[in-house]
């Protein structure tokens, strides 16, 4: 009798367990997605943030005049319902929408946006993508301190219209228009809680948010998750079928992965690389593979020895097997580098070469005169089990072929970013995904004093090429100035191109309407849950 009694209980246990409702199953019955979002985010204001992570969170808290087309790669109406371009491409005078509100019911005004740019381009906030508005006529002077008065800036309000004038004709200021650099913050908001010029600015707080895209800031409890709720307000409502989304920050790859398998959540961000194949061939209806306009690179302090010899730079270069990191390691489809730009959909394919030679590398070693009794070199990256994967292959393909002695040191995002702003590293593991699609977001970064170089590396030469390219509308001529440059950095190698990108992730099929785009972006506004 005890026997039969335990195997009905059993039985039952098991049946339980079996019609158990994911969390999955529950959120998408209210309307809520469950993102995995990578590492925790360094913050949420517009102006100072830099990484993915803060993308995806901003993504849903605020909007700038136009909105990413993820079915194109182009824009749509957002703040401005509407815009005119000037016969000579240097105008765009932008018509805001009657019905764009802040989450405090305050309309979003012309103004808004002048305020916004006139605080990313004060240098006193040290914002290291103020040089995304340089398009912008005298907007580099202003951050520069060359000229004091804001209103030489190519941006003015009139009535309902927001007039920015160019420097140059540039045929992707649209696309440029979708980072979250160019977004609003709402300036009462701002001055009460701290002022325009504030780092440490408490606005971005919950009880104190006001933001104006599709979502509401609702709650964020540090490295357990961040809330938001739909935005009643919002102007293009009556297409949003999502009524919320929870930010979940899990660095760990086997963790993401175990959460998305149990229905804890509709996305994991990131896939474990033993783990790949087996989705390939068992469950391919929920893994996600395809182009990203990225590149993984290692970052290299050009100030410090022997790190500012172009001979030791090139011998590390050389002694990177870029194709066996992604046969043995990677196993997501990745590309090997030739150059730092990807190659662009829109024909941008530079002609450089990072080939693998340790023969060469080690007579460039011994030419560069290195001491072979200098302290080792650090190699610094942000937790992941991906990055430290990669740094271990690395670091014993520099012991191997070089013989040096490499430290790598492992330290969460928010110190990994800190570290990298102040100098304080050798090599430090780095990434860069395209703002917009043109090779010009990636080039630009790399011109003297840019807030996101980095590297202490300066060239009058590649910043001639770049110069020049911002003048240029038609695209051939743009890309050949792209190469001079793109070449110029392939020699010198203040960065180290490794492999372009794969985007390579876990999507629940509950999900509908997501697109695989280049930049990987999906305004959560077009979305929807079965």
């Amino acid at each position: 009798m005890r026997i039969i009694i335990l195997i009905v209980f059993f039985l039952y246990n098991c049946s339980v367990d079996d019609n158990k409702i994911s969390k999955v199953d529950e959120y998408s019955k209210k309307g809520i997605l469950l993102l995995g979002n990578g590492t925790e985010p360094s913050g949420i204001d517009p102006h100072i943030v830099t990484g993915v992570p803060e993308h995806k969170i901003l993504l849903a808290l605020l909007e700038g005049l136009v909105i990413f087309n993820p079915q194109d790669n182009g824009v749509l109406p957002g703040v401005a319902s509407n815009w005119e371009i000037s016969e000579d491409g240097l105008e765009y005078t932008f018509t805001f929408n009657k019905n764009a509100r802040w989450t405090n019911g305050d309309n979003v005004l012309p103004s808004d946006f002048e305020y916004s740019w006139k605080r990313i381009l004060s240098s006193e906030l040290g914002a290291q993508y103020a040089d995304m508005l340089y398009v912008i006529k005298n907007a580099e002077n202003f951050h520069k301190g060359k000229i004091n008065n804001f209103s030489e800036v190519g941006v003015s309000s009139i009535g309902n219209k927001l007039k920015v004038v160019l420097e140059n004709p540039t045929p992707y200021f649209l696309n440029i228009l979708t980072h979250y650099a160019t977004w609003p913050v709402h300036p009462d908001t701002v001055e009460k809680h701290g002022g325009m010029l504030s780092r440490s600015n408490q606005w971005t707080k919950k009880e104190n948010f006001v933001g104006n895209g599709p979502f509401v800031l609702e709650s964020w409890e540090i490295n357990k998750s961040l809330k938001v709720k739909r935005n009643e307000l919002y102007w293009g409502n009556s297409k949003n079928k999502i009524n919320g989304i929870e930010f979940i920050p899990i660095d760990n790859e086997l963790t993401q992965d175990r959460l998305f398998r149990s229905g804890g959540i509709h996305l994991a961000n990131t896939v474990p690389t033993e783990k790949i194949k087996g989705y390939r061939e068992n469950r391919p209806d929920v893994l996600f593979e395809h182009n990203y306009f990225g590149t993984y690179y290692y970052r290299i302090n050009t100030t410090k020895y022997p790190l500012n010899n172009i001979s030791f730079r090139k011998a590390l270069s050389l002694s990177i097997d870029r194709e066996l990191l992604i046969k043995s390691i990677l196993k997501g489809n990745q590309i090997a580098s030739y150059s730092f730009t990807p190659p662009n959909p829109q024909g941008y394919d530079p002609k450089t070469q990072l080939e693998f030679n340790p023969k060469k590398a080690k007579l460039l070693l011994d030419n560069s005169g290195y001491d072979t009794e200098s302290p080792p070199i650090e190699l610094l990256y942000n937790t992941s089990e991906g990055h430290q994967k990669i740094a271990q292959a690395i670091q014993e393909m520099w012991k191997k072929y070089l013989g040096l002695n490499i430290v790598l040191t492992n330290v969460d995002w928010k110190v990994y970013l800190s570290r990298e702003t102040q100098g304080e590293y050798d090599i430090s593991r780095a990434g860069w995904i395209g703002d917009y699609p043109d090779p010009f977001t990636f080039l630009d970064m790399m011109v003297t004093d840019r807030g996101n170089n980095k590297t202490g590396w300066s060239s009058k030469e590649y910043d001639k090429f770049l110069k020049l390219a911002s003048s240029k509308i038609n695209n051939d001529s743009r890309y050949k100035l792209y190469e001079q440059a793109e070449k110029i950095l392939i020699e010198e190698l203040p960065i180290i191109p490794i492999y372009t990108y794969t985007r390579t992730y876990l999507l629940s099929q509950k999900v509908k309407n997501w697109q695989k785009n280049i930049l990987d972006t999906n305004p959560y506004q077009f979305l929807s849950l079965e």
